[in-house]
């Protein structure tokens, strides 16, 4: 293609940051131990996997990672699994936990702030352009074609949206847009969201993905630090200022650059941010066809993996035959005796002799003991299913021992099983 050599160059100039430092809450004991873009995904993966495979597999080389709330589990990880870039070659993932660099009194206060507390770093880097990710979202993008769109268009800015059902955008920030994709409103989770044009059922969200010029990022950081009535975030504070202040800012759509492996493919793109996405974007990976393809050698999720032994299924005995059906199980599983049913494993799991799990996502290293039942649950890791115990069968029940969501998942912990 035409602007080939030139997004190459525009890809190597540019700083890549990921926004890793929020908690997830509404991933409740989830993520008591761990940030959310820290949290296992799909098997072998952790959120923030997503991102960062986008970034690499477009092309782009400098990458900083910013940190903040629990993030030991997130940084091993990036340091295992992410330090394969050559920094000879002026390639790295660089990792920014907060560190109270601009005073001894503020940790991040927003999105915006993050970067902000690190500009001396980014500003040394000398970037031309800047692209702003969350690390916490599941999707397959070509921020290269995001990136090229938003050179030709002579854009300051450029969001990436999609589209989403009106009376679902109150959770997202929403735009609307002119004819040549403008940005002529932007407002951030707001009760009466603005409709697409001619389409009073549909809005447009904004996917937390951004691509600045170096400089004028730079400079609106600065001027957004100065404002005491700032939050300092970008949804809330930076894109409504600049949309208001008739920047050059413009809407980029998912669909122009998502990553789908056949033509005419469904985009994909989900904050797995509840109990009840989390387990239901897991287990739609078991489908025949998933909506998110794993499997695409052209765009490959890298991740750090341990070196386990191939997933064994034993016992071939009337009512005691280790198989598994629908489903998804990783290295080092072994599946005794056991049933399991559309199910994803992740590694190291083991199911005993005469249980059956059914809907179940189980994290790594857990151990479900003979003659348990799961069904519809979501097991995090290095817990210990007692025998005999039967989850998701009694919805009382469940919710007096676990934590039942109102999409009827059971999330089950140590701690939880430690107090029956």
């Amino acid at each position: 293609m035409v602007f080939e050599p030139r997004l190459r160059e525009l890809t190597r100039t540019a700083l890549t940051l990921v926004l890793a430092g929020g908690r997830g809450s509404r991933l409740a004991a989830l993520t008591d131990r761990r940030a959310k873009p820290a949290v296992y995904f799909g098997g072998k993966f952790r959120i923030i996997d997503f991102a960062l495979s986008n970034a690499i597999n477009s092309g782009f080389r400098k990458i900083s990672v910013l940190t903040q709330y629990k993030s030991h589990s997130l940084l091993r990880h990036l340091q295992r699994g992410w330090s394969f870039l050559r920094g000879e070659m002026d390639e790295f993932v660089d990792l920014l936990p907060a560190q109270q660099r601009l005073n001894e009194e503020n940790w991040y206060r927003g999105t915006a702030d993050a970067v902000w507390q690190n500009l001396d770093i980014f500003q040394s880097l000398q970037p031309s352009h800047v692209i702003v990710l969350a690390g916490d979202h599941i999707y397959k993008m070509d921020y290269g074609k995001m990136l090229w769109q938003h050179v030709t268009r002579g854009a300051d800015v450029t969001v990436a949206c999609f589209e989403v059902p009106r009376k679902d955008a109150s959770a997202f920030g929403v735009m609307a847009v002119d004819p040549g994709g403008r940005v002529v409103r932007f407002v951030e989770k707001p009760a009466d969201p603005p409709h697409l044009p001619g389409n009073p059922e549909m809005s447009l969200a904004s996917m937390g993905i951004y691509v600045f010029n170096g400089n004028f990022l730079f400079d609106q950081l600065r001027r957004d630090a100065e404002d005491p009535n700032s939050s300092h975030d970008f949804g809330k504070d930076i894109i409504p200022y600049l949309v208001q202040g008739r920047a050059s800012v413009f809407a980029h759509r998912f669909q122009e650059s998502c990553v789908v492996s056949e033509a005419g493919g469904t985009p994909y793109w989900r904050d797995v941010g509840t109990v009840d996405a989390y387990w239901e974007a897991n287990i739609d990976l078991t489908n025949i066809i998933p909506p998110l393809d794993l499997y695409d050698p052209q765009w490959r999720i890298w991740t750090y993996q341990e070196q386990l032994p191939p997933a064994k299924f034993v016992h071939d005995e009337d009512n005691r035959r280790g198989q598994c059906l629908g489903s998804m199980v990783s290295g080092g599983c072994i599946i005794s005796g056991s049933l399991v049913r559309r199910s994803l494993l992740f590694s190291n799991v083991r199911c005993h002799s005469y249980s059956r799990l059914e809907g179940a996502v189980v994290l790594p290293d857990v151990i479900v003991n003979r003659s348990a039942r799961l069904t519809k649950v979501v097991v995090d890791r290095g817990v210990e299913i007692p025998e005999g115990l039967v989850v998701g069968e009694d919805p009382q029940e469940d919710a007096r021992r676990f934590l039942r969501t109102s999409g009827g998942v059971t999330l089950i912990t140590r701690e939880m099983i430690e107090r029956l």
